[in-house]
């Protein structure tokens, strides 16, 4: 029973640590005002994160490369976009780290999206948030502070930022 215990703590020791490494990659915290930043999309239109407050966002950081980005993506789009898109206190917007515009249209014609995209070819935009690892959200309340915020693709880690959002919009 003592080796359970200790191998218990242990690895609880070690995951801890273990996320506490990888959270190095994220210079954003929850709670935190989120970095402001100023986006044209795909179809022209202008988010100046600035000019938002009073709205729930929804910031998508990927690349069309990244698997675990492919998996997300259809599922936000049934999950979040067609669910929110015609709210007007909700905005969502696609960053897709080290795209150009024509890399993301090619990309959105070919996969059928109808959500927001927008280029951040030299990372700017993302290295306000973050240094590595895609995907990534990070959903801003309505007061500009981050709500909630995560890295990779789960089912799981996606219920929650659903929830989340769902949470902010309800305030």
């Amino acid at each position: 029973m003592k080796k359970i215990v200790t191998a218990a703590l242990f690895a609880a020791t070690f995951s801890a640590t273990g996320n506490a490494q990888a959270d190095t990659t994220t210079f954003t915290r929850t709670g935190e005002p989120a970095p402001l930043f100023v986006c044209r999309t795909l179809d022209g239109k202008t988010i100046d994160i600035n000019k938002l407050h009073g709205k729930v966002i929804w910031i998508n950081f990927f690349a069309t490369w990244c698997p675990p980005c492919n998996q997300e993506l259809p599922v936000l789009q049934k999950e979040i976009w067609d669910k929110y898109k015609n709210r007007p206190d909700f905005v969502l917007v696609i960053i897709g780290r080290e795209h150009t515009d024509k890399q993301l249209e090619e990309y959105v014609d070919k996969k059928h999206f109808t959500m927001p995209f927008a280029p951040d070819p030299s990372r700017k935009i993302f290295s306000l948030y973050a240094s590595q690892n895609i995907p990534r959200n990070v959903i801003i309340g309505r007061d500009g502070k981050i709500v909630f915020q995560s890295t990779g693709y789960t089912h799981e880690d996606f219920k929650k930022a659903e929830d989340a959002a769902a949470r902010a919009l309800d305030n």
